[in-house]
């Protein structure tokens, strides 16, 4: 597929925001990005006849029962077997910020026996309690699986802001471990937070800025083609959206947000 045939689809619903600054950096990397609300897409329009979907940030439904609970139980009641369609046909699904919240709610991430009924982790109230928006520092840790960060060496350190109040990725208590064993094995861990030199928060405030366990900042599921992520890359596509390049003698053309959509955008020209 040729990269102008590539269309990919943004939901939005009451409360979503960055829907724009998604859909223009997709079309600064010369594909057609449609932003869609979820009514439209229901009625009259078809999720097969794209080749992506994204999720993008916000405060779907207002956040109400939990962050992104009402979004994903929309998205998977009334999307039906478009939604199981379009995974098992391998396009590449996009969740972040709240779109990841909405993933993990769906049973969509992490996705261990494939859609359950029932979340299997969660993004919970940060610690310390408050909303965070500020630059954070990840280190990329998938060794190949996940389809949007493969141009992405492991262990660069990347540069990518957060705007979330409940980021704060858990498994239930009892099962941690296992399931995070699973996590590393299954290699489905993408991004952990970490300081400038990419050594890992280990939980620390500010590098860890929502307590998250194990520092996770984002996740695919088994396939790969579906991830999710609390940082916002379309506020780190260009690099004069980085909050110091006036500072920089030669600052970057692009910052490192835009790997992502560039590694999303690869992989459907060259399967599809």
């Amino acid at each position: 597929m040729k990269r102008r045939d590539v269309r990919i689809c943004i939901i939005r619903v009451g409360g979503t925001n960055c829907d724009r600054e998604t859909a223009g950096a997709l079309r600064r990397l010369g594909v057609q990005a449609e932003t869609l609300h979820l009514n439209l897409l229901v009625k009259s329009r078809s999720l097969l006849d794209y080749d992506g979907l994204i999720i993008p940030g916000g405060f779907s439904f207002g956040d109400y029962v939990r962050a992104g609970a009402i979004l994903a139980k929309s998205l998977t009641a009334r999307l039906g077997e478009d939604l199981k369609a379009f995974i098992d046909e391998g396009k590449p699904i996009l969740g972040i910020c709240n779109g990841f919240q909405v993933l993990v709610e769906s049973g969509l991430l992490p996705g261990f026996m494939g859609i359950t009924k029932y979340p299997e982790a969660a993004l919970a109230t940060n610690v310390p309690i408050g909303y965070r928006c500020r630059w954070v520092y990840l280190r990329h840790e998938n060794q190949g699986r996940c389809i949007f960060t493969k141009d992405i060496p492991e262990g660069k350190v990347l540069r990518i802001p957060v705007a979330h109040a409940e980021g704060r990725f858990i498994f239930p208590k009892e099962k941690e471990e296992r399931l995070l064993e699973r996590l590393l094995g299954n290699d489905q861990l993408v991004l952990r937070y970490c300081d400038e030199g990419g050594r890992p928060a280990e939980g620390r405030y500010p590098e860890n800025p929502n307590g998250s366990f194990y520092d996770i900042a984002g996740i695919c599921d088994p396939s790969g083609t579906i991830f999710g992520l609390m940082p916002h890359p379309e506020r780190a596509f260009y690099g004069w959206q980085l909050p110091d390049w006036t500072r920089m003698e030669n600052p970057p053309r692009f910052a490192d947000g835009r790997l992502i959509f560039s590694s999303m955008i690869e992989y459907i020209t060259r399967r599809f």
